[in-house]
């Protein structure tokens, strides 16, 4: 009987970090039925000749905000295209549901202010079938998906829910029938399938009035009341955008917000993650944090800080905002298309009046971080190929000496060079990339923050596995294929309960990426217009991925969607007292 797939004579990289070895593999109903010496594999209804080609276990993405996207982007872009195949979603405090049917909108506007997804976007894409988050994941089990997706249930929709709009106020305490009502409704998401429980933290997170948003300020025998759902039900992870920010050094923040970590991973005895990145401003925090996890773990907590493997940073360029908008004419090009804006540059006025207006500010030191990336002419850059590892090199200044211009004029011309392609890239967050090395070479650190789904007309990361397979494995050696690739697919499947995804061994989802390794590479990002209402976001493609199954499904080929939807609902379970 012949087989549904054959995946023929690949490098298996399983995600097990066991060194690769050439095998045949075989799908039948979904699963990955075997895997085989090379050539010995049956017949199939559907072969993939993978000589020469790297095979490895779909890419599980842990932290995402594609709440909203799933509505009205089935493929779950940019993250289908860089092998992901299973996201979750609901993480640092912000969700859907549950939901009042009188408080959508405010939820809508709460993830606006704190993810920079529109709320007209959300509110026109959702179908809001649901009160509370059991409806929601039946919800999601009616939209078509490409990838399989799963959620975390937020603290912020819990709080307010019970609290209403007192739930923002900085010394509001539940009482304990609120309090009771968060736990119940926490508990009916954990028996629904919810994959775990997140909060904000961070004083970066703010509704629409200038708050901060519900939970904030929630004191620690809230966050272990809710806590001990997870520990009841024996399942579920516990995620957060912590409150390291403020006035001063972070130390003692990192010291009080892992302490109430460590009692709420000791005592529920579930995972534990937490947002991590450097900053030039606080060049030891990443160590301290990792320390003070480490410690807790050495006494039973798991506890594992996440990070991305590139700077989380601010994209600049003709497509949309550019790094001297705040000047008239700039801020005037915001009005044109693309070939306007094209056009205005080429134009020798007003190329004059743009370079003008700019050279008075900002100046060299603040674009001192300003990272040029895709054009030719620019040292370590290839036209059209994206780079994040903040050369200083292609620092806009230093591209401006080396061209022996101003900054502006650089500026100028690369867009004109490269048609509008060139993106200047700031980083804000994890800046240093000797520091995001250190925190990839840790085993406490897992893979997260790509936060695909969010900041989309700011920020593009969701193209993080492509990077962190590129740069840090095939051309900086940091690590081996085998040990990043595990660290995309069963590390992050494990950590998150998802038993049955992330390796490649007879019995396991089959979920599996077919990919021409040297081939692997990075496009520029895209600046258009898709959103329902027309917002516009960055979208990113790759090189490289030969085919992403999902399910046992063809779902893309060479970066283009075959037209299947072979994406589930996952959901935990079954309990594990």
């Amino acid at each position: 009987m012949a087989h549904d797939l054959v995946i023929r004579g690949g490098q298996l990289v399983d995600g097990t970090g066991a060194p690769a070895r050439t095998a045949d593999v075989t799908v039948d109903d979904g699963r990955i039925s075997a895997v085989l010496e090379a050539g010995t594999a049956g017949v199939a209804d559907r072969e993939i000749d993978a000589d020469g080609l790297m095979v490895t276990p779909g890419f599980v993405d842990i932290h995402t905000h594609l709440d909203a996207q799933v509505a009205w982007d089935p493929l779950g872009t940019s993250s289908s295209w860089h092998g992901v195949t299973s996201v979750v979603m609901g993480n640092c405090g912000v969700t859907f549901a549950p939901c009042k049917p009188e408080d959508r909108t405010y939820l809508a506007d709460m993830m606006e202010s704190v993810e920079d997804i529109p709320a007209e976007t959300i509110m026109a894409a959702l179908p809001w079938d649901w009160q509370t988050y059991g409806d929601y994941l039946d919800s999601l089990e009616r939209i078509d998906s490409v990838m399989n997706v799963g959620g975390m249930v937020g603290h912020c929709a819990l709080r307010y829910w019970a609290m209403g709009d007192r739930s923002m106020d900085p010394d509001a305490r539940p009482s304990a029938a609120e309090l009771d009502e968060m736990v119940g409704l926490l508990d009916e998401a954990m028996a629904a399938g919810a994959l775990g429980f997140s909060t904000s933290r961070t004083l970066r997170h703010k509704v629409p009035d200038g708050r901060q948003v519900p939970g904030t300020f929630a004191e620690p025998d809230e966050l272990i009341a809710l806590a001990d759902v997870l520990a009841r039900r024996g399942r579920g992870i516990f995620e957060s955008a912590p409150r390291f920010d403020g006035d001063g050094p972070s130390e003692p923040r990192c010291r009080s917000e892992l302490d109430w970590m460590r009692e709420v991973a000791l005592r529920s005895g579930r995972p534990v993650t937490f947002n991590l990145t450097h900053t030039f401003d606080n060049p030891d925090h990443h160590r301290l944090a990792i320390e003070l996890a480490e410690s807790a773990n050495a006494e039973g907590a798991r506890i594992r800080p996440q990070t991305t493997a590139r700077g989380i940073g601010v994209l600049f360029s003709l497509q949309s905002a550019t790094p001297f908008g705040r000047h008239p004419s700039w801020a005037a090009l915001r009005e044109l298309d693309l070939p306007g804006r094209l056009a205005a540059l080429r134009d020798p006025t007003t190329r004059a009046r743009l370079i003008a207006e700019a050279d008075t500010a900002p100046s060299a030191e603040e674009l001192a971080r300003f990272f040029v990336t895709g054009a030719d002419g620019v040292p370590g850059q290839r036209d059209g190929i994206a780079r994040y590892d903040c050369d200083p090199r292609t620092a806009l200044p230093a591209v401006a000496a080396e061209r022996g211009v101003s900054m502006a004029e650089a500026y100028v011309d690369l867009c004109d060079e490269s048609d509008g392609r060139v993106l200047v890239y700031w980083p804000l967050l994890n800046q240093s990339m000797d520091a995001i090395a250190e925190m990839l070479a840790d085993d406490t650190v897992i893979m997260g923050l790509a936060d695909a789904g969010a900041h989309v007309g700011q920020i593009l990361d969701a193209s993080q596995p492509t990077w962190f397979l590129t740069h840090w494995a095939r051309d900086r050696g940091l690590l081996t294929p085998e040990r990043a690739v595990q660290r995309l697919s069963s590390d992050t499947a494990a950590f998150v309960g998802l038993s049955d995804r992330g390796t490649v061994v007879p019995g396991m989802a089959a979920d599996l990426n077919v990919i021409d390794w040297e081939g692997l590479a990075l496009p520029v990002p895209e600046f258009v217009h898709d959103l329902p209402k027309g917002a516009g976001r960055w979208i990113q493609r790759a090189d490289g991925y030969v085919a992403t199954v999902i399910n046992g499904v063809v779902a893309l080929e060479n970066g283009e969607h075959t037209g299947a939807m072979p994406g589930r609902v996952l959901r935990s379970g079954p309990d594990q007292r």
